[in-house]
């Protein structure tokens, strides 16, 4: 069965990591067909489990999605609606050959999407065989095939347990908590989880809703969090913490209502994970702060410094046996979570270490704060992305340390950055740290007028 004439499957939603595109205008329910079909046509799996997040086209788009995959000949496990991270438990916990859910993560609601995973929950990305499921996506030209059947499962109940193990909840205190779920699954996924914690939590925006009447949900945007920031301030909360979309990833603020930077995040939990595991290897990203691998080797442990990117960060884990990696943008992996991302995991590790620390979490941050000034990441439209690279090697050549692991990496004794392309959008994006805030800010300026001279 070929798909109908006239189906919306543009080339273009076919991402680096993931699929991403406006419903329907971009991506419709019979191109969902094609790439659930095309996908079991590529990599032969004989079981996969799909799943969808709340948005209001997830529905129709799964149920085609898995009709796809069943006429290619695949078995289907339906697992609901879910949470991105709860596909990749329920692929390496039932020992799937892959799966995929649908979802559009942090994007607006008119958008759609996918994400694809293989065996082990291995992300299928740009540079692992999304673009020849593309490619026959878009040539519909199907073999014939028996049928597989559709299985409803339920994962939640092995989901909760897993994510729970991954604390002591006996060392968590009566904490007061702001969670903002944006509407979105992280309003379906906490309410079990918070059932078994003794903290108080005020919980806002928890009902999923893919028109999203409240803010977008993406945290990573300012405007996005002045809601948790007010919220955590007004409650006079511990701790506030923000869900993106699809709930693997979460942001946190302070009990003062100050935004904490993912790479903050990352060196706290390095903390964390070597107390429980000495001498582990830590992935961290090209784009972080130099607390992450200070704090790693001071309590030593490995750092890893890896390219930005989930399909990268897990190969790496993978290769290296790393206990955990964090990215500056909120996704947080774990090598006992089928080496996945998982949002729900950094929150109950949050929960866990400011209780043990017995102090507010703005003075256990008090030291990173005090010490390494970063700028957060900033993105400026150009021109020619390669002739822009080649200036700021040239410009710092001689006057500090170069790498090309990802984009461009500057690094002299007090200060460095990194610069490095969008991956859909002709941007660089900046992120630059210095050890005083005055030569942060000068050497902010001075990088960014070469990028926009």
């Amino acid at each position: 069965m070929a798909t109908i004439p006239g189906a919306m499957l543009d080339p273009a939603v076919f991402k680096a990591y993931d699929v991403r595109g406006v419903y329907p205008s971009e991506i419709d329910e019979e191109g969902a067909y094609a790439i659930g079909r095309a996908f079991v046509e590529l990599f032969e799996p004989k079981r996969i489990a799909v799943g969808r997040d709340m948005r209001l086209s997830s529905p129709s788009m799964a149920a085609a999605a898995t009709r796809g995959a069943c006429d290619a000949g695949a078995d289907v496990v339906d697992v609901g609606m879910i949470g991105t991270e709860m596909l990749y438990f329920a692929v390496g916990e039932l020992g799937l050959d892959g799966g995929f859910t649908v979802t559009a993560s942090h994007n607006p609601r008119q958008y759609t999407g996918m994400k694809i995973v293989r065996r082990g929950a291995l992300p299928v990305g740009g540079d692992s065989g999304l673009l020849d499921v593309r490619d026959r996506a878009l040539a519909a030209e199907w073999r014939d095939a028996t049928p597989g059947r559709v299985e409803p499962v339920d994962v939640w109940p092995g989901y909760v347990d897993r994510v729970m193990s991954f604390i002591d909840v006996s060392a968590v205190k009566p904490l007061r908590v702001v969670v903002d779920a944006a509407n979105g699954m992280a309003g379906a996924m906490l309410p079990p989880v918070l059932e078994r914690l003794p903290v108080e939590a005020v919980r806002c925006f928890f009902e999923p809703d893919g028109s999203f009447p409240n803010h977008e949900p993406n945290p990573l945007l300012p405007e996005n969090r002045e809601f948790i920031v007010a919220k955590t301030r007004e409650e006079g909360a511990d701790l506030g913490v923000a869900f993106d979309g699809d709930a693997d990833r979460c942001f946190f603020v302070d009990d003062g209502g100050e935004f904490v930077p993912g790479d903050f995040v990352t060196a706290l939990f390095a903390e964390s994970v070597l107390a429980k595991e000495p001498g582990a290897k830590i992935i961290y990203d090209v784009r972080a702060s130099w607390a992450v691998p200070e704090t790693i080797e001071r309590l030593g442990g490995v750092p890893l410094i890896n390219r930005v990117g989930h399909a990268f960060i897990k190969e790496r884990m993978r290769k290296d046996g790393a206990a955990f990696g964090g990215e500056v943008s909120g996704h947080y992996y774990f090598r006992d979570f089928s080496q996945a991302d998982s949002g729900t995991i950094p929150f109950l590790l949050m929960l866990e270490l400011i209780s043990r620390r017995g102090r507010k979490l703005s003075e256990i941050l008090r030291p990173f704060r005090e010490h390494y000034f970063i700028t957060g990441e900033i993105n400026t439209p150009v021109q020619d992305v390669a002739l822009k690279l080649q200036e700021l090697k040239e410009r710092y050549e001689g006057e500090a340390r170069i790498s090309h692991l990802d984009g461009i990496s500057v690094d002299a004794d007090d200060w460095h950055f990194n610069v490095r392309p969008s991956n859909t959008e002709p941007l660089l994006r900046l992120n630059l740290e210095a050890l005083s805030e005055p030569l942060m800010e000068q050497k902010r300026d001075e990088v960014l007028a070469l990028i926009r001279s």
